[in-house]
């Protein structure tokens, strides 16, 4: 019988993976649109709560709406990968997509002013992030139960792209709905969401098998709580500290650090000793989930950190000289971020679909490579480079980065038990988020430190010659450089808002004022300093990629699918 009463096909019907792989395809791709969505509409929002994010007071604000989101997720997903194991996939995707929704209309209906208003947005941005992680965490395990293996490759590609698209789409979205209402930023996701909850209640089924257990809280509790401490040490360690451009040296960013790292050492300590852990540390004693989840975190960092700096490269300098106001560049910089999107929604279905045939290894090294030699052909770039040049290789980029993930993915899923599909499922959405949380810090933190050596001085000379006081040129240049770059990463003038507070834009005459506030000045200042600084961040994810494909070279055999039949040690060493 293919139907069940209500007209919803039964799980065993052909038909249904194809309503699990689009509903799960919609949960996937909003619950990462709203990764990075607030990015490019921050300005927007900080406008329309009346707050100004680049006071010092308002900078943990900023911080927090841009990473609250991303830290849960990453936290979470492990957890709810486990429960879905537990007590069901599907109860445990559909609650997510509830939740999410009801964060949704919270968040259009901000009913406050001022700091009030941005702590319920990062209130309710942490309550999305729940259900996003329950989202995350499940999707993946649901279209693995209801695919065959020799099938799941393509449906799992789709799913990939819809992930990882989801944070490029994000910059799109996010630009133009700013520009109709902040409002808007959030309101976009309350019918999607009411719609896949609906959808997701009278569809989809259990098609594997919940395996009852006791809840592991001392697992829970460790990770969630270390890896919580470790992701917020590293996200304020991108604040100045004292003397210090950055806060490596804050005590607390390093209790932060090294406490987190502490109570993650003591989890992997729980899980083996306890008889039903959270998750199966066995799984790594796997070779294709141990090296895939490798080069999937290595994979993450090196993207989101390429997506963050390209964002500022374009706000900061290149749109600017083209003659675009700074208030426009958050848009500008997501449309001409088009080719990067492009090749990874091209190159991603395909070689998932291709993995079904040919394995994954091929696919996902290749990818890795082809990342790691665009990052390499990025640091010949001119910071003033012709567009055509600069789409050729972020597109390429677009599609090393499609190449990998699907068959990377579907080597994570194919390698584990059915029973432990959630968790697997979980632990690879939470390195992903992590990798996106951890980038931000330690590419940002790259960029600064490669600023630090001849901003100042570039800054100081140029504020001199166009009238600005001796002493109060050497107080902005010496200004941690990471006011400049969230400056012109929010679309503000960085110039504008370093002199405003210091008056001397009042005082200065109309011609140097000009100059100093206009849309060539701070490019051109900053172009020198800026490449120092790329050449860091772009070698250090060239290295990365490049270990990544090492370790996906490294999964052994083409092909591996669990078999049930045997236990996971019988499975060491086995490749995919």
């Amino acid at each position: 019988m293919a139907r069940s009463r209500t007209g919803a096909f039964h799980s065993d019907d052909p038909r249904y993976r194809w309503v699990a792989l689009s509903n799960t395809t919609v949960g996937m791709l909003i619950a990462t649109i709203n990764s990075s969505i607030v990015l490019i509409s921050l300005p927007a929002i900080f406008s329309g709560i009346h707050l100004n994010p680049l006071e010092p007071a308002n900078v943990s604000y900023l911080l927090w709406i841009i990473m609250g989101y991303t830290l849960i997720t990453a936290v979470l997903v492990v957890s709810f990968g486990r429960l879905a194991d537990m007590y069901g996939r599907v109860r445990i995707y559909n609650l997510g997509f509830l939740i999410f929704t009801v964060a949704a209309v919270a968040l259009a209906l901000v009913p406050f002013d001022g700091g009030t208003a941005a702590l319920w947005i990062i209130g309710w941005r942490l309550v999305q992030g729940v259900g996003g992680a329950m989202l995350m965490a499940t999707s993946t395990a649901i279209l693995t139960d209801s695919f065959p293996a020799d099938k799941r490759g393509f449906a799992l590609g789709i799913n990939q792209v819809a992930a990882i698209a989801g944070s490029f789409l994000g910059l799109i979205v996010g630009g133009l709905l700013a520009g109709i209402d902040w409002r808007a930023v959030f309101i976009v996701s309350v019918p999607i969401g009411i719609i896949g909850t609906i959808w997701g209640y009278t569809s989809l089924h259990e098609s594997g098998t919940p395996r009852k257990a006791k809840m592991d809280w001392p697992g829970n509790i460790s990770f969630g709580v270390g890896l919580t401490a470790l992701l917020a040490g590293i996200t304020y360690g991108i604040q100045p500290y004292g003397d210090s451009s950055t806060g490596w040296g804050n005590p607390w960013v390093l209790g932060g650090i090294f406490g987190g790292i502490l109570l993650l050492i003591s989890f992997v300590v729980i899980e083996i000793r306890t008889p039903e852990p959270m998750f199966a540390v066995s799984l790594f004693r796997i070779r294709a989930f141990a090296t895939a989840n490798f080069a999937g975190l290595l994979a993450a960092v090196s993207r989101g950190g390429l997506q963050f700096m390209l964002i500022i490269w374009l706000q900061g300098i290149w749109l600017p000289l083209r003659g675009y106001s700074y208030e426009s560049t958050p848009f500008w910089a997501g449309i001409y971020l088009l080719p990067l999107t492009a090749g990874f929604l091209v190159a991603g279905p395909i070689s998932g679909a291709l993995s079904d045939r040919f394995g994954a290894r091929l696919f996902s090294t290749l990818g890795l490579v082809l990342c790691g030699l665009s990052f390499i052909a990025l640091l010949f770039l001119p910071v003033d480079f012709p567009y055509w040049a600069f789409a050729v290789l972020t597109g390429l980029n677009g599609i090393g980065s499609g190449l990998f993930a699907a068959p990377n993915r579907t080597a994570i899923m194919n390698s584990v038990p059915a029973s432990q599909r959630g968790s697997a499922s979980g632990l690879a959405g939470s390195l992903l988020n992590a990798g996106n949380s951890l980038s931000i810090g330690i590419f940002f933190s790259l960029m600064v430190a490669g600023l630090s050596a001849s901003l100042p001085g570039a800054l100081k000379a140029g504020l001199t010659a166009h009238g600005v006081a001796s002493s109060v040129a050497t107080t902005v240049a010496n200004t941690p450089p990471v006011g400049s770059l969230f400056a012109a990463f929010l679309g503000y003038n960085p110039i504008q808002a370093l002199l405003a507070p210091t008056g001397q834009l009042e005082t200065l005459n109309p011609v140097d004022v000009a100059a100093l506030t206009g849309k060539n000045f701070f490019p051109q200042l900053i172009s020198g300093p800026f490449h120092d600084g790329l050449v860091i961040v772009f070698l250090a994810a060239a290295i990365m990629s490049f270990v990544g494909a090492i370790a996906s070279v490294a999964r052994g055999k083409k092909y591996m699918h669990h078999d049930e039949s045997l236990p996971v040690a019988e499975h060491v060493g086995v490749g995919a």
